[in-house]
This record gives C-alpha cells, structure tokens and sequence, in this order.
C-alpha cells in the first residue's frame, strides 16, 4: 500500500506541477495570437539561435509550447487542450503520457516533437506499424514542415539513400522494428558513408506499452545463410589427411592450436593455386584449412564426438553424453563431417541480434504514450527509467464498464454474446466485439451468420484495410469484430445519431491475460465524454479461468452446473477474482521479461564493445597503429606467457615459440632458437615485439601513401572481427538454448551464463589479436584492396568498390543476408 500510496503521491506532484506550467502557457496565448503566419514561423529559427547561445530546452518549453499550439490551430484547425499540453509535459521529460482514447496522442506528440527537434539532433517519433508512420508524418508533418522543420518517413521499402534522407531530419517517423534492424545494419557495414542513423538522441513511442512489454520478449535477428561450400570442406580435407606432422604442420598441445609449418604452407599454395596463402583475399581458404586441420587432428572420434547414423554429433565433456541439436561454430562441424564423410550439413547463422529493451535504452532520452500503463509502471520504472504520468481526460468519462457474465461452458457464452450484439445491432447502436484470438473472431463470426448480423471480421493482418474498418466501426448499426490489439492507434468517431443510442457497444468475448489490454479494448468506447458502453462474456472453459481460476469461482462453478447450461453470474466477485488471476500472469510474464533482459545485458556489454571499436576504426581517417600495435604485443605475450610457465628454463617450449614466430609473425630464415636462448621471458616478448613492428613497417614503406596503409589496415581488421564477431553471436546462442539444464548440476543458470560467456568473449578477442597479427605479418600488400560486408559464412559481400579478382571465385562469391524476427 506503501508503494500505491507513493505512486499516487507522484502523480499528484507532477501534475500540480504541469498545471502551473500550463498556465504559463496560457498567458502567451493572445500574444502569440497576434503574431503574423511570418512571424510565428520565424519563432523556429530564433529558438535555434537562442539553444545554440546557451539556452536549455526546458528554458525554451513554455514559449515553444505556445507557439506550436497556435501553430497546429492555424495548420490543422486542430487547438491542444490544457491536458495535452501536461501530457506535452511528461512527454519532454522522458516519462510515459497515459491518455485515454480519443483524447488525443498524435496532436500532444506535436508538442515536445517540436521543441526537442529545435535542438537538431533528431526527434524519433516511433509507431507499431507502417501505415499509422506514413499517416502521421503526412499529417502532422504539414505542421512541422510550416513551422520550417524537415520531416523524414523511415519504412522498409526504402533504400539506404532515402534511409539516410529521413534519418538526417529534424523529426523522422518509423516504425520500431525498421529503428532495431538500421541499427544493426549500421553495425555491419565497413564504410561509414554506408551508415544510415545518427545518434540515437530522443525517441516518443506510440503504443509504449505495446513495443516495450508486449514485444519485449521478441529479439531482432539478422540471420544469414551459413551456405558454406562443402566442395571446400572436402578439398581442404583431402589436402590436410596427406600432411605429415612437424614436417607440414605443428600442434601446440599446451593451447590446443594448430599451424602449417612454412612446407605445409607452400604445398598449399601449390595445391591450392594461390601465391600467398596470407594474402588478405585468402582469408576464406585460411577458415578451411585451420578447421580441416582442427577436426583431423586435434578433434577426437569417439571422445570429442561420436557419427550416429551418418550425423556428427558431440559428446559433453562433462558427462559423456550426446548433446542432440548441438552443433560446433565457426564450421567446425562441417569440417568434421568433411572427415568423416558423411553429408555436409548447411545452416543458417544469427549474425546480429539485439532486444527492443536493449535498443531502446541507446536512447539519450525515451518516452512514450498509451492509454494504458499504469499496470505495468514498475516494469517501466525499474527498466527503463521512466515514470508513467496518468494524464486527466478533458472530459469526464461517462462510459458504463459493467461487470463480467459468467457462463457455464464456451458455447452458452458465445450464445449469450451473439444475441446481445444482435439486439444491438437491430436498434441501430454499433458494436465493437473483441477477442482474444483470431480463431475465436471466426468462432463468434460464425454464430452471428446464424442470427443473420452483417458484420465486418478484422484480425490485424492488413494495417491498411484495418484502419478504415476501425474508422467506420461507430456509424449506425456497424458491427465490427477484432482482435484486442487490431486497429490500435486508429480512433472510432461515432456516426450520427449513435450517441442517442447509448454510444459504442464494445463486447469482449473473453479476458486476456492482461488488464492492460482488456482496458484499451474498453477505451475504444467513450472517447471525450461519448457515451458508451462495455460487457465482457467469460465461460468457466476459458483459459484465464482454467488456469488461473481460485476456489471461489470453482463454488460459482459448481452452483452454476447445478443450474444447466444457461445460467448467468454477474457480480463485482468474479470481475475482482479474474482481476487477480491476471495479476498473476501478468507477474510471471514480467519474471520471464526480466529474465530475458539479464541474459541479454550479457551480450549488450560485449556488443557495446565491439560495436564502439568497429566505429572507431571506420571514423580513423590517420592512423591504426594505436589499434594494431597493442594487438600484435598482446598476441606475442600470450604465446610466449603460455611456453614459459614454471621457474626452470629446461620447462620452457622454446620451439613453440620459434615456431608461433615463423608462422605468425617473421620469415623462418630470419629468426632462429639461438635467438630466443638466455632469455627472460620479458625480454623474449619485448624481443618479438620489436622484430615484428621493425618487419611490419618495411611490408607498409611498399605502399605509396599513408591513406593506403590505413585502407590495408582497415581491411584486415575489419574482416577479421566481423567473421568472428558473428561466430560469437551464433556460439552465445547456442549456449543459450543449452545453458538451463545446468540447474540440475545446482548451478545458477544466469551465472553459468555469464561466466561462460565471458570466458568465450575473452577466447573470441584473442582469435582476433592473432588474426589479424597473422595476417598484418603474412599478406601480401596489395594495392586495390577492399572492404567486405560480413555475411554469415564470413566471407564477405563486396562493399560498393570495385570487384576484385580472387584466386578461387568458389570460396568468395556473395551470399544472401536477411533480417526476421524471431
């Protein structure tokens, strides 16, 4: 009672507050008035004077308020009422508005839309579907576009170009799941002209509820085709099975790493046609041969896996069993079953992948509007910081929320239901019929054909289509049915005469599992003080009531089975017990919600990682050695930190060194154990690293020009962290998928999570040192390198350049890359 007490308190304070700010507003209200169409549309530019001297928005909000009210009344014939103006208010200092329907979102949204789009920075204005952007950008944009403001339309048919247009106005309207995947697309590709978004400044959602709760629990993914060629796999399979050990390649037991020597590596350019096997465009065939090499000879049958009926699958190497739909990464598998010949198998790969919580929370300030929230306001609270303000309706609400009928079985409800809707209908009142499913639309649907109800079904599958059913739902005799969600954000006006009728009837066939969505069912009738009415029919064989119901509806039950078939209850009891079934989902769905959320800021701290350092080598327009040079030390110190543990020198592998040397770092004739003996292992790191840094910089003195050496750079680095970026995304996956079975161990599946994850991010950094030092030392440099955008194999589609030759076109050719959601 505490907490209600402090919320109630909150809401009281804000809006005391908001309504002095109000009546600062209305003070302007004749000035502003006698300001000429020239001179009100000056008021834009002089805001932007006055936030580039110093000024703050918020010194800037009750004179920007005043101007677009008046604005928005000259434009659209349309005048913010006072409540809009204090949902303007909440909206600005990043809140949630709760407005009920009808007492108009779209035009309150004009209000901070405005005033934090005269920073420049960028407005966001974000929609559930495609057709309420197009239709708010065309009709609020005419005042925004007035007032000398640029409004852009972000949807998915849209280029990057266009993409880009929109993104860079002062106000752009899209839909969150366009928002999610251009962000991560931004994040894949290798040219910064590429990039479409700018900093993700400040964001008003429409429907908050709908993005932020209800499709919370729903990832975006950009998945590619992991369509690898097994031609490569068997051929590089072949050519690794006739290589000798310490003649052709090398197995550093202590790291479980494997190497061709310098023969090895010659008889696969021979066999390969290559002429340097290091070379950046050789960087696919590497892939091959390092995992045909690894399934042959580090990867034992019958230990790491076992072939069952002609699948490769792995043991657990905890407890010996087989981990059915496991695969390995990083086509690790395919090159086992290249080896144990059997058929290769094609997958596809989650590339990139991000929570709308997580996204959303890249915001610098995020709001949001609904008629519905207060129910879910310390999810809001506790995730993303934002309280919700229940705003005041202009007019008293008069519609009549009657309490829940409940009927025996499905059958006599739907009875009950159907002639209530046409008795209605026969006296010319328009009923709205909710459901929660689109199989129960056609199920009502049918028992109306039977009373002969002409009635439209509407079930959110055409946003279009749905919107002018939705508009038409309040004329004379109409008889709508829809999902609880359908035609969200699209207003019913009644048509005339109906309010003499008693208003809009809206009937809802059963309860959801959230209040949130039965009370924006019953919004939908009484908008600004119309007249209506609600009625929800519930049978004891729904499922809320199945599953949720208590003892005490069970004695109902009872009582009611005693009466037959058409027995009715109607009582504040049943509504009151259905009310706190409801809490009970709803309290299990924010645990799942949350729970997603933990997992997920496991890889939001790595994707912030990478993406950040992805973003710094793309702006670089000087120099990488501050990047390359700490990653060819660090890789040095690794290998020669693993080779010599133990206090006595006769303990040290000084021949694998040599040999991580000549294969990593330097060519084989110009470095020699002799070199390495006497050593303190410092002095050895120190020693390579100076080797290595004095080799490097005579490969780039071949290169006519600084912008070259950087664009070489740029490429390998690039290459590099994106293919094992996204091999880390597909590993963390499938740890995902598997990681809650490691509660039967006593195990804390989180924890489990995040330290396996850590440690596999951490082993994924140090694939990438050594990469990319490989092939910095190796490659050969060439002059018209380019950049390549990953694709889910790794290898690359070609970044708007020039094509380039490749040795083999086989391994190199383009691959599809779609987004899903999943």
């Amino acid at each position: 009672m505490g907490l209600v007490q402090n919320l109630f308190d909150n809401d009281k304070k804000m809006l005391k507050r908001y309504n002095k700010i109000a009546d600062e507003v209305d003070a302007l209200k004749e000035e502003i008035e006698a300001l000429s169409d020239e001179d009100l549309k000056a008021k834009t530019q002089e805001f932007k004077s006055r936030v580039a001297d110093g000024e703050t928005l918020d010194d800037l909000m009750v004179e920007a308020f005043a101007v677009i009210r008046e604005a928005a009344k000259r434009v659209l014939g349309l005048f913010p009422f006072r409540v809009q103006l204090m949902g303007g208010m909440a909206l600005h200092g990043g809140n949630i508005a709760e407005m009920r329907t009808g007492e108009g979102k779209t035009l309150t949204a004009t209000l901070p839309v405005y005033l934090n789009a005269i920073s420049g920075k960028g407005v966001h204005v974000v929609t559930v579907n495609e057709y309420l952007a197009t239709r708010d950008a065309d009709e609020m944009g005419e005042l925004y576009r007035w007032m000398g403001l640029t409004v852009g339309l972000n949807v998915n048919s849209k280029s990057s170009e266009e993409k880009r247009e929109a993104y860079n106005c002062d106000i752009t309207y899209s839909t969150n799941s366009e928002l999610g995947f251009d962000y991560l697309r931004d994040n894949m590709v290798v040219y910064k002209e590429q990039m479409v978004q700018r900093k993700l400044n400040f964001a008003i959602l429409d429907e908050v509820d709908s993005i932020l709760i209800d499709e919370a629990r729903t990832p975006l993914i950009i998945s590619g085709s992991a369509d690898k060629s097994s031609s490569f796999y068997t051929r590089c399979d072949f050519f690794v099975k006739g290589l000798k050990e310490d003649e052709d390649y090398y197995i550093d037991i202590s790291s479980k790493t494997i190497n061709l020597t310098e023969e090895g590596m010659e008889k696969a350019e021979k066999a390969f046609r290559v002429e340097n096997l290091y070379d950046v465009e050789n960087q696919a065939l590497i892939h091959y041969l390092d995992q045909a090499l690894r399934a042959n000879y580090i990867m034992i049958l019958d230990k790491d896996y076992v072939v069952h009926e002609d699948e490769v699958k792995i043991v657990d190497q905890f407890t010996g069993r087989i981990m059915d739909g496991r695969r390995y990464s990083d086509g690790l598998h395919q090159a086992i079953e290249a080896k144990e010949d059997v058929e290769i198998q094609k997958e596809s790969k989650t590339m990139a992948t991000i929570t709308y919580q997580n996204f959303f929370r890249r915001y610098a300030k995020l709001s949001g509007m609904t008629g519905t929230a207060k129910t879910e306001e310390e999810e809001f609270r506790e995730i993303y910081n934002m309280d919700v303000i229940a705003i005041p309706t202009n007019r008293p609400i008069a519609r009549d929320d009657k309490d829940d009928l409940l009927y025996p079985t499905l059958d006599s409800k739907f009875r009950a239901a159907a002639e209530d809707i046409a008795e209605r209908h026969e006296k010319g009142q328009p009923v709205l019929v909710g459901t929660v499913a689109v199989e129960t639309s056609v199920v009502i649907s049918n028992y109306l054909k039977e009373l002969n109800v002409p009635h439209e079904v509407l079930n959110a599958k055409n946003h279009f289509r749905e919107a002018e059913i939705v508009k038409t739902a309040g004329q004379p005799g109409a008889v709508t049915i829809a999902t609880n969600m359908a035609g969200r954000g699209t207003d019913i006006k009644l048509g005339p005469g109906v309010k003499e009728l008693g208003g809009l009837a809206v009937i809802g066939t059963e309860r959801h599992e959230s209040r949130r969505i039965d009370n924006q069912l019953r919004g939908r009738s009484g908008r600004q003080g119309d007249p209506g009415v609600s009625q929800f029919y519930l049978s004891l064989e729904d499922d809320l009531m199945r599953r949720f119901g208590s003892e005490r509806i069970q004695a109902v039950l009872d009582q009611l089975k005693l009466s037959g078939d058409d027995a009715v209850i109607q009582s504040r009891m049943i509504s009151r017990q259905v009310e706190s079934a409801q809490k009970r989902v709803e309290g299990n769905n924010y645990d799942t919600r949350r729970n997603v959320l933990k997992y997920d800021d496991v890889m939001r701290e790595q994707r912030e990682v990478i993406y950040d350092q992805r973003q710094e080598i793309i702006m670089e327009d000087e120099s990488l050695n501050y990047v390359i040079n700490p990653m060819i030390r660090r890789t040095i110190d690794r290998y020669v930190d693993i080779n010599t543990q133990g206090d006595k020198k006769s303990e040290w592998n000084l021949e694998a060194i040599l040999e991580f040397a000549h294969n990593v770092l330097l060519h084989p004739d110009s470095i020699s154990e002799e070199d390495l003996v006497g050593k303190k292992p410092k002095e050895m790191r120190q020693y390579l690293f100076e080797r290595a840094k004095e080799e490097y910089h005579e490969k780039i003195a071949e290169m006519q020009s600084d912008e070259q050496v950087l664009e070489f750079e740029k490429v390998v680095v690039l290459r590099v962290v994106d293919r094992k970026w996204t091999n880390h995304i597909d590993e963390m996956d499938q740890l995902r998928q598997g990681i809650g079975l490691r509660s039967y161990g006593q195990f804390n599946p989180l924890t489990e999570y995040q330290q396996e994850g850590f440690r596999l991010f951490e082993e994924m950094i140090g694939e990438i040192e050594y990469e990319v030092t490989r092939l910095l030392m190796k490659s050969q440099v060439r002059q018209n390198l380019q950049r390549e955008q990953a694709t889910a194999d790794g290898k690359g589609k070609k970044a708007s350049r020039p094509k380039i030759k490749t040795a083999d076109e086989e391994y190199n050719r383009d691959e599809d890359v779609k987004t899903e959601l999943r």
